[in-house]
């Protein structure tokens, strides 16, 4: 999975997370500040990139500054599908 994928992959998340359409990000868009997500939606956008791209997400991994823009997120999942492959 290319990083553009990855960005799609979060993108469809975010959109299936928050029901509503979610198109157009950038990097430099911040989950909390411009999409307002909370702790539930966090939850769910968790879950969501697991089942889409079949990393586990490890509570003791992660840390805040992994959710804050795309690109922090998208380098977090870019690091769990690389743990994924040496491990697989």
């Amino acid at each position: 999975m290319n990083r553009q994928d990855v960005l799609i992959t979060i993108e469809k998340a975010l959109s299936e997370v928050l029901e509503r359409p979610i198109t157009g990000l950038t990097e430099d868009t911040a989950l909390f500040d411009d999409l307002r997500l909370d702790s539930s939606s966090v939850l769910g956008l968790l879950m969501t990139v697991e089942e889409a791209t079949g990393i586990a997400v490890d509570p003791d991994d992660l840390d805040i500054d992994h959710l804050r823009t795309m690109r922090s997120f998208a380098d977090y999942v870019e690091a769990a599908l690389r743990r994924e492959e040496v491990t697989s």
